[in-house]
């Protein structure tokens, strides 16, 4: 396997400057954020990345930029969400040609694909790119599931190697490790089911909240990884009322606004997203200052595997 699927990988918010521009100078500051933390990986272009916003030069500046930045300490990712295979196919070689080392892979967008070409839609990337592929499966968002019997069709190709498993059915973690093993990676993608999920089985966490609060994040799975669950429970039971701003139509201006509580972002957004406004703006900020009131202190997470 040429990328390791497992432990916290950010799928980061992309930043935008008051004019509407990258704000290259607070994505670095981000990103180092999220590597002195000790995450795993980077996803870029994600519904957090407000990937349906961006230009195919900004998708690629952002993976260039990314890559320099990581200096190969971690993979970065890029997310393929397209409506048509053609137009896949080449945001795929795009993504490699930048630096990519892993693609994560949303069905179709926009068209209803049925199971037999979501599954060619898929193979089609997959035979057209060296780089690994996890599939986004979250029916509930995007309304097209990827079922265990077409990830028997998938894993035909040798390069699908993981699923960002976001089906919000705590089961299916247990039901994939029963059917394919370890051939299939799984990556929890609710931030809200993230310790459940690796309690489970699931090999990582591709988390939300990480943007705003790295370190706590990746305690949270070094932490279980340990074996350490009380430590590791704690903290998310602190986190719990901000990974809740994941699962919301906002989540974008949620979790950019807890950026900015954590000093490593801006709010700003690109429209037809606006920043929240009025009560649901003072709701947001009051779970937001609620939790950096009782910030936990946090054990030393780092190189537990290594002493256990």
């Amino acid at each position: 396997m040429s990328l390791k699927w497992k432990g916290v990988m950010p799928a980061v918010t992309t930043k935008f400057t008051n004019d509407d521009v990258l704000d290259l100078q607070m994505f670095e500051t981000n990103i180092k954020a999220q590597l002195d933390a000790g995450v795993h990986g980077i996803v870029l272009g994600g519904t957090l990345g407000e990937a349906s916003t961006l230009l195919d030069e900004e998708k690629s500046i952002l993976t260039q930029e990314t890559v320099k930045i990581v200096n190969g300490k971690v993979p970065v990712l890029m997310n393929v969400a397209e409506q048509s295979t053609k137009g896949a196919i080449a945001a795929a070689k795009k993504a490699e040609d930048d630096g990519a080392k892993g693609l994560m892979m949303l069905p179709p967008m926009r068209y209803k694909a049925g199971d037999r070409e979501t599954v060619e839609y898929f193979k089609a990337v997959a035979n057209n790119t060296s780089l690994p592929i996890m599939v986004y499966n979250n029916p509930v968002d995007y309304k097209i599931e990827v079922t265990l019997d077409m990830f028997d069709e998938l894993l035909k190709c040798d390069n699908i190697e993981a699923v960002k498993e976001s089906t919000r059915d705590i089961s299916n973690v247990t039901r994939i490790k029963n059917r394919f093993g370890d051939r299939l990676k799984i990556m929890t993608g609710v931030d809200t089911l993230a310790l459940e999920s690796l309690l489970m089985g699931a090999d990582g966490w591709i988390a939300g909240l990480v943007c705003a609060f790295p370190r706590e994040t990746v305690a949270i799975y070094e932490l279980q990884k340990a074996g350490r669950i009380q430590e590791a429970l704690a903290i998310y039971r602190w986190f719990l009322p901000l990974l809740e701003l994941d699962i919301n139509p906002k989540l974008v201006q949620n979790i950019k606004l807890a950026e900015v509580a954590t000093g490593i972002g801006t709010e700003n957004v690109r429209a037809p997203r606006l920043p929240l406004f009025g009560e649901e703006r003072t709701k947001v900020l009051a779970i937001i200052a609620k939790g950096m009131r009782t910030r936990p202190t946090l054990p030393e997470y780092k190189n537990l595997q290594e002493l256990v």
